[in-house]
């Protein structure tokens, strides 16, 4: 499904998903996504009126920079929206990037090997089609033995060094909500409607766009911003 929206209407809909969450199971689980697309969305949230001690935060990837860096993703996720609510830190799940790609891979895999579906993963859309730091020509880790972490290297966009969930870890949740920029991102999504995402005989997974191999049994939902 795509739709147009607001960031307020997106900022809606995840408190009244974490809420549902709370209400049935007494947890919400979400991943972050990262770039500016998401930040207003963010920044919207912190007024939410919500149970933070319930949230638990994950990022969707992460670049290679030290800890606080203002590239990071969790950076700019802590100053629009985590620094201003009550989300327990330990319930915040930075990907430890500062780290070697090797030790990143471990320790994160390792903070996610108790954690079932995801209740919501929030995912942007690049020029190029690539989701996270799933890029064109990369390992994008489809299969059903695909580790849930990836470390990525050459990446087309700076850093070339990104930390990243696998496209398998991703679609393993009950909701999937791309957040695209539709003014920006308007021929991608084009492409993307036209069907060059679908899984074609004919087409190789190096062929594919990388936010098709995003594939959750409850569906993809597109809101263009």
């Amino acid at each position: 499904m795509i739709c147009k929206t607001t960031a307020q209407d997106i900022a809606s809909k995840i408190t009244a998903l974490a809420n549902d969450c709370i209400a049935h199971k007494n947890s919400f689980h979400i991943v972050l996504a990262g770039g500016e697309t998401p930040r207003t969305v963010y920044t919207l949230l912190r007024d939410a009126k919500t149970d933070w001690e319930q949230w638990h935060v994950y990022f969707g990837d992460e670049r290679c920079e030290p800890a606080h860096h203002p590239h990071r993703n969790d950076s700019m996720a802590f100053d629009a929206w985590l620094a201003h609510v009550t989300i327990p830190p330990a319930q915040i799940h930075s990907i430890p990037a500062e780290l070697s790609q090797k030790n990143c891979v471990e320790q994160y895999t390792q903070t996610l090997v108790h954690v079932g579906n995801f209740d919501l993963v929030l995912l942007g859309l690049g020029e190029d089609g690539h989701t996270a730091s799933l890029f064109p020509g990369h390992d994008w880790g489809e299969d059903p033995d695909s580790p849930p972490v990836l470390a990525v290297n050459h990446a087309p966009k700076a850093p070339a060094r990104r930390i990243t969930l696998s496209a398998r870890r991703l679609s393993a949740a009950e909701h999937v909500w791309f957040l695209v920029n539709s003014d920006a991102k308007k021929d991608i999504l084009q492409r993307w409607q036209g069907g060059e995402a679908l899984v074609q005989e004919k087409l190789s997974v190096r062929e594919k766009l990388p936010a098709s191999a995003i594939q959750s049994r409850h569906g993809i939902d597109i809101f263009t911003l």
